[in-house]
């Protein structure tokens, strides 16, 4: 099977969008990641043996049934609130009903290691902007991270969002590391677009596609003029080499913007 390192998924007809797979195009990933649209009332139930797993909500208002417990989360859009993220271990079973009608995006990789349950809210993980200032300012946009690393150490994977202002570029100065990621995109209108680089090749990145990151690729991208993105960003750490917002292996040959004056 041909490795891709972009896709443009449909929903099918349980509400379900497939992304990466263990064994899909997308395999190097090394995440299972899959979207899911739920009407008012909709139950689902996750439960994944040996793996780690964190359910985003993208929009709308759900309760989460975990642990004995039960906690609502509400979010408009991603372009109008903070994130809530459910983060489990292997082997916990969680519900999610649908108060209204929603939209979840569901991240998993191989973990059998143990710890505790979290929900993440908009608190832990603030927005906040990066570059501002730097490269004409063009390059401005808000970041949160909801866990990684150093804020969750037992796990493989980093979790973590984007919003573009409008006609500006994000991973930028170009830079590349050996993890995979993954960046699934969202506009503010359905007619808005950017463009997605992975390594030499360009894609067009449109409301609900996915950049396929393999390691060692460069990974900047950009929105177009008028239409705000909101990135989805998605990191696997390596056995032995996990990825650290400290190392940040910036292109050698754009360097020099550091320093220069616009």
């Amino acid at each position: 099977m041909e490795e891709k390192h972009f896709g443009y998924p449909q929903f099918d007809e349980n509400g379900e969008e497939i992304l990466s797979t263990y064994d899909n195009e997308y395999k190097a990933m090394l995440m299972d990641v899959r979207v899911y649209r739920m009407k008012q009332g909709q139950t689902r139930t996750f439960c994944r043996e040996n793996e780690e797993t964190a359910i985003l909500l993208l929009s709308g208002e759900v309760e989460f049934h975990y642990d004995e417990k039960c906690e609502k989360a509400q979010r408009r859009d991603v372009f109008t609130d903070g994130p809530y993220a459910l983060h489990v271990c292997t082997g916990k079973r969680v519900e999610v009903k649908a108060l209204k009608d929603s939209e979840i995006l569901v991240q998993c990789t191989k973990n059998d290691t143990v710890f505790d349950s979290k929900l993440y809210t908009p608190e832990d993980a603030p927005w906040s902007y990066s570059c501002v200032g730097k490269f004409g300012n063009v390059a401005k946009r808000r970041v949160n991270t909801i866990f990684d690393k150093d804020i969750a150490p037992w796990s493989n994977m980093v979790l973590g969002e984007v919003l573009n202002d409008r006609g500006n570029w994000s991973g930028y100065l170009p830079h590349r590391h050996p993890q995979p990621e993954l960046y699934y995109f969202k506009f503010d209108r359905p007619e808005g677009f950017g463009a997605s680089f992975v390594g030499d090749e360009v894609y067009k990145s449109v409301d609900n596609s996915f950049s396929a990151i393999t390691g060692g690729n460069l990974h900047p991208q950009s929105a177009a003029p008028g239409f705000q993105m909101y990135t989805c960003w998605m990191i696997r750490h390596l056995p032995g080499d996990p990825w650290l917002q400290s190392t940040r292996n910036e292109d050698e040959a754009y360097l020099w913007l550091h320093d220069a004056q616009f």
